[in-house]
């Protein structure tokens, strides 16, 4: 089992997780000739895409999925929330597969567990992805932890994790209106380093082999707070540590 980012914050969104012959595209948030462009980056092609599963309908996560789905003939799922902000998107699509947030279902190898979050979308879900054996959470757009996710995401052997902002940067940040620094920091808006920190305590990590941060502001945060605040709670070096870029996401995680 193995996953990897094609990019991810507030300019688009994508990551690939593989087990075997099956690979899911996991949002898709870039244009149809960046997305294709990023999949080459990482040694694929859009015909090794088995399916795309959108966790909510934001456009730097579903953005480029209609034109991609429709192009290369993909199934599509998400969400009946999803779906009803989604619609007139999906005209033409191959196929559209409604998942249940409370419900596992599989999609060739690879078994997914979807959650529902706090966020300001219409049915937002992230998931938990496993081959049978070894499982991989990702959680991001979030605003807040619960007991759900905690439960979902304890024992994971890699994790993808929200660290969007630094708090005292986002109050400082003089170019964002009040009113966009309440809905970034509110309980359905995104996680702060800390909060990601804290979420990361609370959860059972003897299985971890990677930990990766992701969705981090271009304004609101820096790498190195973002690993610092995490690296902390694991007591590790950040080295330990990987974040997902905007431009190129990250390269391949193999899962042992």
């Amino acid at each position: 089992m193995r996953f990897a980012s094609l990019g991810s914050g507030s300019e688009g969104n994508a990551l690939i997780v593989e087990v075997k012959h099956t690979r899911i595209m996991l949002d898709c948030g870039f244009g149809l000739r960046d997305t294709t462009s990023r999949l080459a980056q990482k040694g694929l092609e859009a015909k090794d895409v088995d399916a795309i599963v959108i966790t909510h309908e934001h456009g730097d996560h579903i953005g480029g999925a209609a034109r991609f789905a429709r192009k290369h003939k993909l199934p599509v799922w998400m969400t009946h929330g999803t779906y009803s902000m989604f619609r007139q998107q999906c005209d033409n699509l191959p196929e559209v597969q409604i998942l249940d947030s409370h419900t596992r279902f599989s999609i060739g190898d690879i078994e997914l567990t979807p959650f529902p979050v706090p966020h300001d979308a219409r049915e937002p879900a992230q998931f938990v992805f496993s081959d049978g054996v070894r499982k991989l959470g990702v959680l991001t757009d979030v605003g807040a932890s619960t007991a759900h996710i905690e439960t979902m995401l304890s024992g994971c052997d890699a994790l993808v994790l929200e660290c969007n902002h630094d708090s005292q940067l986002l109050q400082n940040n003089s170019r964002y209106p009040v009113s966009l620094k309440k809905r970034i920091s509110g309980i359905f808006g995104h996680l702060n380093n800390q909060a990601a920190a804290t979420l990361l305590g609370k959860l059972g990590t003897s299985r971890l082999q990677h930990l990766v941060a992701a969705h981090l502001s271009k304004h609101n945060n820096t790498p190195a707070l973002a690993l610092g605040s995490l690296a902390d709670t694991l007591g590790c070096t950040p080295d330990w540590l990987d974040y997902a870029r905007q431009e190129d996401g990250f390269s391949w995680r193999q899962i042992i």
